[in-house]
């Protein structure tokens, strides 16, 4: 709706105007970005609040929700004070004379944090700022700031309505005002809520944490607090007896953390959520396994014994799982998914969310009612690592939403060996958060009641807002960084208190036996039972039929496999479909299939040549992802495409969402047209994210193996800032843990003097971490193009197994000419060609062969023309690899047969240190035995993957074509 302000007419007096004038609106919006209104009254200023605030007084909901906020707040006098102007409002005769309960509880609501009891150790302000806001009574010296006296302790004040300190009562004196506020807001728990801009959600959370009374917990409650800290403890105890010498990256210095994710689970499981889906670093992991997702404790101990299977690729801390169980709080099924995760520490963090969203989609939970995700976090990670503000950033986008996630900071004050003061410039390790109005839940981790309330309230707020919140748990870590590490070199201050400190479970069962909860024998007691459980646990595991890493497993596809793990076929079936079907989906492809829908002029013209090439039975790259995606969507394949533009395509080539001309947001997909009984597809613009999107992406292909999930990379150097995914879970994702996934990564590549960053997508670095032997020659068995396909860590087509894909896909190649593909190569009976040999008059005689050209990607279309204009078709045969890793030794062991006397020449349009070399040239090798040389052609070595000069690379590229096609350039070369 407009937004309105107020002028003068002719008289003077003032009239309400249609909108705000633009430097006042923009004002207002300086002010909801910062959320301060430190010098908001100034005198350069105050014109344009004038403006507002008379729009204000027409119509609240005119203005921003912060200056709302301001506004009544502001007409107690709160935010004049803060400014140090006195009232302006009241200066203007606009808003009633302030009263001092309602600017003391505005200053302990806003800046009560700073001086909260937060650091169990009593050393650190967590904050890193031990100064006190001096408008903040938290002393009778203060009184003065707001010109009383200490008499007036005991006056008694109207409270303001928007407080709920009172409970049932209206009036306080100002001394219980005082009291009750610092409980709330300056004790063990300080809470930063004030920059959301919602007026609801700051009162629900004023009202969970103002109203008196509401952290009482039963005794009951509290015996099963004090059990679940007893297990926290005694678990990192055990471990520390049995394997003293072993890092295990305990969770010694806060092992509440523990009875948190219990408390959080609870109150979801109530709540109705039936999955949760965690993802943390590696501190404390064993004990969240055995004592949050309750793994059995044999399988845990049993991954120290140096005796387990070959085939853990991973740590123990870095393992994840799978569980279905009932919570016993609840009585109700709950699923329990942690993921593992390498040590960069918040790697997992958009995976997470990613299994998450996919979860939801498939359960139809779009509302997050049932599945959510809970993440823990280090402080110095939480604020140091650049993808937790990636995917803060998709929290709210519509096709990356999970509905809101539970953050849980483990602050221990420390990262490593580094001092806060010298690991972050923000004043908490959660800032971060602020930018997406999350609140932010601080609490001693000391305190184990207030940890419980505060993480109930947590799962309380996301399950009513759908919105992600923060606990920060402030804490210590008791030992080094690993049970190995010496902290005292660096920290020797803080290690000295350390070493003092009463740990939390004595400090709450003290509290405990003395207020009569619980007695010392029943505390003994708890102890020995959990005591007794490891011991049974430790001796069970020194069974070795329970060694094995399937039990780790934390993406399960139930009746994908067979019950040990191993596919249920080994056949390859046949790709194409029938021409039916080409033509069906080639015409709802060059088609708007929506009544009154007005396209681009344009656009027009790119469905009318896609409608041309189907009659032709002809398709583009284009077409032919159209028709790979349709074809998989009747067959109920959910298919999800995202990335940078890619409804459109970076090269707009894809136009896979229409947009009406002449209607805002009003939007047509196609490719949900194609049949009735259909898969849907879900294709997504991403954020300018690359590390973050593609982590989601990974984590979504997670959750079902029925499922295409592709990720697409503007251009293919783009996929850098995304190489922690790529190299720490893509690649290796397997081989750590147990791990397949058909994620497929779209990689734009070609050089076309466009640059470096827009010509390769460095396939040396993929094709590096391959696993297959160059030097091994394989024997070639009845399913041997499958089985190799099996075997190798990267890959996959129709297979009853799932592979990461890397696809280096074209750009100018979208529109050549002869880039295009018959019917014929699509029908039924066909399948992917991992080679396309040479067919033309070369193949007719090859004993008159004299050079093979091997290559693979868009240099073909220059070879294939620069043959042809030095008319040398006969004797210049040119062979295709389409698959090269893992490499086809079975068919190009029958190609290279064929020509006994040619040459052999690798040629690509990458530099010889990059690109393809180096992967092919041993390979070809060993298929003819060393007996024959490969020769290189291409580019020479640079450091660049490509230039930016037009001319530069034209003439880098006759010049390799010359040498391509030189028939004599190796004579007399050894090799």
């Amino acid at each position: 709706q407009p937004l309105l302000c107020c002028g003068s007419n002719s008289e003077g007096s003032l009239m309400p105007r249609p909108e705000l004038s633009r430097r006042a609106f923009l004002h207002g919006q300086r002010y909801a970005s910062s959320g301060t209104s430190e010098s908001v009254l100034s005198g350069s200023n105050s014109n344009y609040v004038e403006e507002m605030y008379c729009a204000w007084l027409e119509n609240p909901e005119s203005v921003h929700k912060s200056w709302d906020v301001f506004f009544r707040s502001a007409a107690a006098g709160q935010a004049a004070q803060q400014a140090g102007k006195g009232s302006f409002l009241q200066s203007h005769g606009l808003a009633p004379t302030p009263t001092t309960a309602e600017k003391v509880v505005e200053d302990h609501l806003i800046r009560g944090h700073h001086v909260a009891q937060l650091d169990p150790l009593g050393i650190l302000d967590a904050d890193l700022d031990s100064f006190i806001p001096s408008d903040l009574i938290t002393t009778i010296d203060k009184l003065g700031f707001y010109g009383l006296h200490e008499s007036d302790l005991d006056k008694v004040f109207q409270l303001p309505t928007t407080t709920f300190i009172g409970g049932n009562e209206n009036s306080l004196s100002l001394r219980e005002i005082i009291k009750r506020l610092e409980h709330t807001y300056c004790q063990h728990i300080g809470l930063e809520f004030m920059f959301i801009n919602d007026v609801e959600q700051c009162q629900w959370i004023r009202q969970k944490f103002e109203t008196p009374g509401v952290m009482k917990f039963s005794n009951d409650d509290k015996r099963t607090l004090l059990a679940r800290l007893v297990r926290s403890m005694r678990f990192e105890d055990f471990l520390a007896r049995k394997w003293s010498s072993e890092k295990r990256f305990g969770l010694e210095g806060c092992e509440v953390m523990i009875p948190a994710l219990k408390t959080i689970i609870d109150k979801s499981s109530e709540m109705g959520i039936e999955y949760v889906i965690m993802g943390m670093p590696h501190r404390g992991r064993l004990n969240v396994l055995a004592n949050v997702i309750r793994k059995e404790l044999e399988q845990i101990f049993c991954q120290f014994d140096p005796k387990l299977e070959a085939g853990s690729g991973d740590v123990k801390y870095h393992l994840g799982m799978y569980h279905e169980r009932i919570n016993r709080k609840t009585n109700k099924k709950i699923t329990l998914s942690l993921m593992a995760n390498p040590s960069h520490l918040e790697a997992v963090v958009p995976v997470v969310q990613g299994k998450t969203k996919a979860e939801q989609f498939y359960r139809g939970d779009t509302a997050g009612k049932k599945v959510m995700s809970i993440l823990l976090h280090g402080d110095a990670a939480f604020a140091g690592q650049g993808v937790v503000y990636e995917t803060f950033h998709l929290s709210d986008l519509p096709s990356y939403t999970t509905n809101g996630t539970i953050h849980v900071v483990v602050n221990n004050q420390i990262g490593f060996t580094t001092d806060p003061r010298m690991a972050r410039s923000s004043p908490y390790p959660t800032d971060v958060a602020r930018v997406v109005n999350a609140p932010i839940f601080h609490v001693n981790a000391d305190d184990p009641e207030a940890v419980m309330y505060v993480c109930s309230v947590a799962a309380e707020w996301r399950n009513t807002f759908n919105k992600d919140v923060v606990v920060d748990l402030v804490c210590y870590r008791r030992r080094g960084h690993n049970e190995m590490d010496e902290p005292m070199f660096t920290q020797p201050l803080m290690y000295k208190q350390i070493h003092k400190q009463v740990p939390v479970l004595k400090k709450y069962a003290d509290k405990l036996i003395a207020d009569g909860t619980v007695t010392l024998q029943e505390f003994e007691e708890e102890i020995a039972k959990y005591d007794k459980i490891c011991e049974e646990a430790y001796t069970r595991s020194k069974d070795n039929k329970i060694l094995h890493i399937k039990h780790w497993l934390d993406s399960p596809w139930p009746g994908f496999f067979n019950p040990d793990g191993e596919p249920k076929s080994m056949s390859c079936p046949p790709t194409g479909i029938s021409e039916e079907l080409l033509t069906h989906i080639g015409n709802v492809a060059s088609s708007v299939p929506v009544e009154d829908f007005k396209i681009h002029s344009g656009l027009s013209r790119i469905l009318k040549a896609r409608a041309e090439m189907t009659e032709n039975r002809l398709v583009d790259w284009a077409l032919a992802e159209y028709m790979a995606f349709g074809s998989v969507l009747k067959e109920g394949i959910h298919v999800r495409l995202s990335g940078q533009d890619v409804e459109r395509g970076t090269f707009s080539h894809r136009h896979h969402v229409l947009h009406d001309q002449d209607v805002d947001k009003r939007i047509c997909v196609p490719m949900n047209h194609l049949w009735e009984q259909q898969a849907p597809y879900t294709v997504c613009n991403s954020s300018l994210s690359e590390y973050g999107v593609l982590g989601f992406e990974l984590g979504f292909a997670m959750a079902s193996p029925n499922a295409l999930v592709c990720w697409e990379a503007q251009f293919g150097d783009f996929h850098n800032t995304a190489q922690c995914i790529i190299d720490q879970f893509i690649s290796s994702g397997q081989a750590k843990w147990v791990r397949h996934n058909g994620i497929v990564l779209l990689l734009p590549h070609g050089m076309e003097g466009m640059g470096p960053e827009h010509s390769s997508a460095r396939p040396e670095r993929f094709l590096q971490m391959s696993n297959d032997d160059s030097d091994a020659y394989p024997e070639f068995t009845e399913h041997f193009e499958v089985s190799q396909l099996y075997d190798c860590n990267w890959i996959v087509i129709l297979l009853p197994f799932r592979k990461p894909l890397i696809v280096l896909t074209p750009k100018s190649l979208l529109r050549h000419p002869e880039a295009k593909s018959s019917f014929d190569e699509m029908v039924s009976g066909t399948s992917f060609q991992r080679v396309i040999p040479e067919n033309g008059p070369a193949a007719e005689e090859p004993h008159e062969v004299k050079r093979v050209i091997l290559c693979t990607g868009k240099v073909y279309y220059d070879l294939v023309k620069e043959r042809k204009n030095q008319d040398l078709e006969k004797q210049v045969a040119i062979t295709r690899l389409e698959q090269i890793s893992p490499f086809p030794f079975d068919l190009l062991k029958e190609e290279l047969e064929k020509y006994p006397t040619a040459d052999l020449v690798w040629c690509q349009e990458e530099h010889k240190n990059s690109g393809y070399y180096d992967y092919v040239r041993p390979r070809f090798r060993t298929i003819v035995n060393r007996t024959r040389p490969i020769w290189y052609v291409g580019r020479e070595p640079a450091a660049a993957a490509a230039t930016g000069n037009k001319n530069t690379h034209l003439v880098s590229l006759r010049r390799f074509l010359d040498t391509a096609f030189n028939l004599e350039a190796f004579e007399g070369k050894t090799f």
